[in-house]
């Protein structure tokens, strides 16, 4: 399997020592990350979420998939990401496939999420129009009441995507703009490494 290639290991175990690093500087949200997808007139677009998992199974975020994002992931199944931690003057970048977390892992995550968080999921019609603030809150308040005193079940349409990756690029800022990149990318099942020009 590609995702045991020795090549894609190093660059898993790469991601993984750079964001344990930052977790461990104090970073305050080493975990945002830019998705990007496409539209089916093939506009991209691209918004920031927080990443919930790594590994060499790929990158983890969750999201309503009736959104505009979730959409698009779920029409087209291609998603990058894009890190960027300013301080130190790294980047990462993904490129892959997108598949749906099983459920069992959604649920895990769900009972993770603050109640208040679990209920907002059900009370948002994500991306939708909607004609004012008040709305929100009415329907807010409205499961609110619905799942009063009970544990708030994760709602069908809400559930992890993982990008798997077949492109993933490091960038460290150098002096002079001579900056270091090094690409790892996927052709078949086999795994190749490159250094790039700045």
């Amino acid at each position: 399997m590609s995702s045991e290639h020795p090549i894609y290991l190093e660059a898993v175990n790469t991601f993984r020592e750079k964001f344990a690093r930052l977790n461990e500087l104090g970073m305050r949200e080493p975990s945002a990350v830019t998705v990007a997808t496409v539209g089916e007139d093939g506009m991209p677009s691209a918004r920031i979420v927080l990443l919930r998992g790594h590994d060499e199974r790929g990158f983890v975020f969750f999201t309503n998939s009736l959104s505009r994002k979730g959409t698009q992931l779920r029409e087209h199944g291609r998603a990058a990401l894009a890190f960027y931690w300013d301080k130190w003057a790294e980047q990462c970048h993904v490129e892959g496939t997108v598949e749906k977390l099983a459920d069992d892992e959604s649920d895990a995550y769900w009972m993770k999420r603050p109640r208040g968080s679990q209920i907002g999921a059900w009370a948002s019609l994500q991306s939708q129009p909607l004609s004012s603030r008040e709305e929100l809150l009415a329907r807010y308040e409205k499961f609110e009441v619905k799942f009063d005193g009970q544990d708030v079940p994760r709602p069908d349409h809400w559930y992890g995507f993982r990008v798997v990756p077949r492109r993933i690029e490091f960038w460290c800022g150098r002096d002079a703009r001579l900056h270091e990149r090094f690409v790892y990318k996927q052709s078949g099942e086999d795994w190749t490494k490159q250094m790039l020009y700045p």
